[in-house]
């Protein structure tokens, strides 16, 4: 019962998690006059999370549409799908599939018909083949994590519709308690056939730092099996089952021919790399956000009089938690060697950039780790690139104590020296605006 008792089946990212998608076209909108206080309005009234306009991935889409520079084909039977990924640059290679019922769509999702999610560096989006909308979430500069719906069903002009509202009782760090900055979502549990969760007693989140055995409940998981334990596949018959936890585990598996048809989908995996990149992902996106968040906030109580808001002592502290997530502290260590069959790796390994020895921090290992120079390659997104001046800063200068200078902290004693060695190079090569905190300030 201990067991059966660790896990409740979330089995989804920001554009999956159970509360994220309504329609506002269901209903008339509220006008803005009776419109209740928003929370982050009052929270973080410096972010505007609501009305500034959005630089994000999705919005440089709706400008193009509405433009008439591009237009999206939806005569396919998966409608928009296809043209909707080439448009955003979503590598269709990066399908993975969930086939936990924690959606508003969730009529449609159970074993036999998963959703489907695809991403890049910045952008989720969710398919269900029977449901109205496809669900897109992605990473603006500045607000954060943002969710959007739109039609499935074909139009001159589909119009993306952002969500608020109850997407963030789900998608708040803090949710009902206060404080929260909005998040993306990943997470693991026992799920049966009908995609119904089959135990409702406690729960995880899951990142980059959860054991491999406990991930991925909820999820197909395909690759090349290596006999590493996952709750990946495991379609739970009943609560009683979990006491033989151990010997149900079906692990990754080479096709989900028998398991379900994948003709439907425009491809047949759902690939095990794909899956340890979105957690990674998700786990350094939130940090950017919740430092992110913090750091504007106390900069703002600053200019309103607050001396010690942005304190040096302050602002390090804010950083730290990014520093960590870069850096892929307390990853748990992978198995045995972890091997995709998608394609998805290969795709994801040439985006670049490279150091002159064509090195680069999207080089992955797969066999001790997910990556082979264990900085996150997310330290070249706009989200970073847009932190306050400040903290990015204090970001570079950790950076520097630990890869150069040796920081002692066991927090960081799982990169060797060479590790150390081979990150300062990339990143001095390919980042100048870190090179440029490398030189002595000018007397």
């Amino acid at each position: 019962m201990a067991r059966r008792a660790r896990w409740l089946a979330i089995g989804l990212l920001a554009l999956t998690a159970g509360v994220l998608v309504y329609r506002v076209t269901a209903a008339p909108a509220t006008p803005r006059a009776e419109q209740p206080s928003f929370r982050y309005d009052v929270e973080f009234p410096v972010m505007h999370y609501r009305d500034t306009p959005r630089a994000d991935r999705v919005a440089a889409l709706e400008s193009r549409l509405s433009a008439d520079e591009l237009r999206l084909d939806g005569s396919s039977p998966r409608g928009y799908l296809a043209s909707l990924l080439r448009a955003l640059d979503v590598d269709v290679r990066s399908q993975v599939l969930v086939f936990s019922k924690t959606s508003l769509q969730a009529g449609g999702i159970d074993a036999a018909t998963p959703r489907a999610i695809y991403f890049n560096d910045d952008t989720y989006v969710a398919w269900v083949q029977t449901a109205p909308d496809f669900e897109v979430a992605s990473m603006d500069a500045t607000l954060g994590p943002v969710f959007h719906t739109v039609g499935t069903t074909p139009q001159p002009a589909p119009r993306f519709d952002r969500q608020l509202g109850r997407c963030l009782q789900c998608h708040d760090s803090l949710t009902m308690n206060g404080g929260g900055v909005p998040r993306f979502i990943t997470g693991s549990g026992y799920t049966g056939r009908s995609g119904d969760l089959i135990s409702h007693e406690g729960w995880i989140l899951t990142s980059h730092r959860t054991p491999l055995r406990s991930r991925w409940g909820g999820w197909f998981v395909t690759g090349r099996p290596g006999g590493e334990a996952h709750l990946g596949n495991l379609i739970a018959k009943d609560a009683v089952s979990l006491d033989h936890l151990d010997e149900i585990r079906v692990g990754t598996l080479a096709s989900l021919d028998g398991v379900l048809d994948t003709s439907p989908y425009p491809v047949a995996t759902s690939d095990i790399v794909a899956l340890l990149v979105l957690e990674h992902q998700v786990t350094v996106q939130n940090a950017l956000t919740r430092a992110g968040w913090d750091a504007r906030m106390a900069l703002d109580r600053a200019a309103g009089g607050d001396a010690t808001a942005a304190a040096p002592d302050r602002i390090a502290e804010m950083a730290e938690p990014l520093v960590e997530a870069l850096l892929l502290v307390g990853e748990a260590p992978l198995p045995n060697r972890i091997a995709g069959t998608s394609g998805f790796a290969e795709g994801f390994t040439a985006r670049g950039p490279r150091d002159a020895r064509g090195r680069s921090l999207r080089d992955l290992d797969l066999e001790r780790r997910l990556f082979r120079y264990p900085l996150s390659y997310l330290i070249y997104s706009p989200a970073f690139d847009a932190l306050p001046d400040v903290l990015r800063r204090q970001v570079y200068r950790r950076l520097v104590s630990i890869l150069r200078d040796g920081d002692p902290d066991p927090r960081f004693a799982r990169l060797s020296a060479e590790d150390r060695t081979a990150i300062l190079a990339i990143l001095t090569e390919t980042k100048p605006e870190f090179a440029a905190s490398l030189s002595p300030p000018a007397p």
